[in-house]
């Protein structure tokens, strides 16, 4: 009996799961192309952004003024997806990320954690050391210095 309530909570659960994973991919696939309309469309209104040491970000209207203010020429993201789970409508994401900022491209570890509300994220809360985000800025400007050469 219990293996039969077992397999239709993982049933019912598997739904909602494949929604937020997709939901969190789309929001990387438009950050790295460059769309902060796109990325503003799969965030909740009350959207709360987080990010390891900084302050929060509350509402879709700052952190879409947030997301709108990336667009410059000078600056860049992209992204390597190494592992993604979820439980329901929480997905969590460990990953590398690259900043470029002009020449200077760093290079460093994240792991995110979405929950996802209504078709939409609600929570975007990211861990990163401070360390490794350094130590990814000094390679990036070794790298650009010398590729000026």
């Amino acid at each position: 009996m219990a293996r039969a309530a077992y397999a239709r909570a993982m049933t019912d659960e598997s739904e909602p799961t494949r929604d937020a994973i997709t939901t969190v991919r789309e929001l990387f696939v438009a950050l790295e192309k460059g769309e902060p309309e796109a990325v503003v469309e799969l965030l909740h209104p009350d959207i709360v952004w987080k990010n390891t040491s900084l302050p929060d970000v509350e509402g879709i209207r700052w952190v879409g003024a947030i997301m709108r203010g990336l667009r410059l020429g000078w600056l860049g993201f992209e992204f390597d997806m190494r592992h993604v789970a979820a439980d329901g409508n929480v997905v969590l994401i460990d990953r590398i990320d690259y900043l470029r900022l002009g020449r200077v491209r760093a290079k460093f570890w994240v792991a995110g954690t979405y929950e996802v509300r209504d078709g939409r994220i609600i929570l975007w809360y990211d861990h990163f050391s401070l360390g490794s985000m350094a130590l990814g800025i000094l390679v990036g400007l070794w790298h650009a210095m010398i590729r000026r050469r």
